[in-house]
């Protein structure tokens, strides 16, 4: 019998997200079912997403469950299988829960190879956060050489891949990030052509007009809000939009209007597309290769924070909810 340690979901927030929102428990795990395995953790990745699901709103992932587990995209080894997919000894990457051990039926589980990258790089630059930024960027955002990109949350675990993407395909990239050593960081070493402190700026429409003096081509929209109403302002014709979240928005005890003249989509013919990544896994074997490919050439830069003990999660998941982590923000469970 295997006693694990669990975070499951106490309450649901209304607004911030508290440390009252969380409890750990101790809980002693059954004997394995036919096609069940058994998984210890090693990295539990905490994601945006995570906070619309605490809430009973409709989104496109349901709801935790109260007293439940909260789970997540993680990376573990195999302790135990009853599953003939997976051996005892095997790493695997999939949903589990934020525990140190998780009950699985299989479902949804790969096995990845432990010694082509670290393990926590699979849950961030070769992972979920870099699939998205590169299907936003090459299916959405479309950047070409003499465009203007522009990329929110810069140096988030998406955004830092997307901007670089964008570079690579030739166009001029700004972004904006939450202090002073990040937007530093996207454009000495992500290539950003500029990047400015959102959190120091007033006026973001006075920044992108500085910075943007030719409008703005496409986005990649992480961040919603004021951020994206100063952007949609300043669209090109044919602008692209890729919405892939809108964090600014998440903890709103009450939704925000959307920007103002929405007749701007007809009048200069705008593409605003919001996205999934799950709804194109049938495309990750091309990410890999290519992104992969990146990395190996050293085209590609990442940055990740790492915090130490299942027991931080709560308290890193509200610090991510307000930008504290730089990069991907991953647990090391064990």
């Amino acid at each position: 019998m295997t006693v694990a340690t669990q975070i499951v979901l106490a309450k649901r927030p209304a607004g911030d997200v508290t440390s009252d929102c969380f409890r750990a428990e101790k809980v002693t795990l059954p004997a394995l079912g036919d096609g069940q395995l058994l998984i210890r953790s090693r990295f539990l990745s905490l994601d945006p997403y995570m906070r619309p699901r605490m809430t009973e709103l409709r989104s496109y992932t349901p709801p935790f469950e109260l007293d439940k587990p909260l789970t997540g995209g993680s990376v573990g080894e195999v302790v135990e299988s009853r599953n003939p997919r997976f051996a005892k000894g095997d790493t695997v990457i999939g949903m589990m829960n934020w525990a140190s051990h998780t009950l699985h039926d299989g479902k949804g589980l790969r096995k990845i190879d432990p010694t082509i990258a670290p393990l926590s790089a699979h849950l961030g630059v070769l992972g979920m956060p870099s699939f998205t930024a590169w299907y936003g960027i090459t299916h959405i955002c479309k950047p070409k050489a003499g465009e203007t990109a522009f990329v929110s949350a810069a140096t988030g675990a998406v955004g830092q891949v997307a901007g670089q993407l964008a570079r690579l395909a030739g166009a001029r990239v700004v972004g904006c990030a939450g202090d002073e050593e990040k937007c530093t960081w996207a454009v000495r070493e992500a290539a950003y052509d500029a990047c400015f402190n959102h959190r120091a700026e007033r006026d973001a429409g006075a920044v992108l007009d500085k910075l943007c003096p030719q409008g703005i081509d496409s986005d990649f929209e992480n961040v919603g809000g004021p951020i994206f109403h100063a952007v949609f302002e300043r669209l090109n014709n044919f602008g692209r939009v890729a919405f892939c979240g809108a964090i600014s928005e998440y903890q709103d005890k009450e939704p925000i209007a959307g920007p103002p003249k929405m007749f701007t989509i007809v009048q200069r013919r705008l593409t605003i597309q919001g996205f999934i990544v799950s709804d194109h896994v049938a495309l990750m074997g091309e990410f890999t290769a290519e992104v992969g490919g990146l990395l190996k050439a050293g085209q590609l830069k990442s940055r990740e924070t790492v915090v130490d003990g299942l027991g931080k999660a709560p308290q890193a998941f509200m610090g991510l909810l307000k930008g504290e982590n730089f990069g991907k923000l991953v647990v090391k469970v064990s």
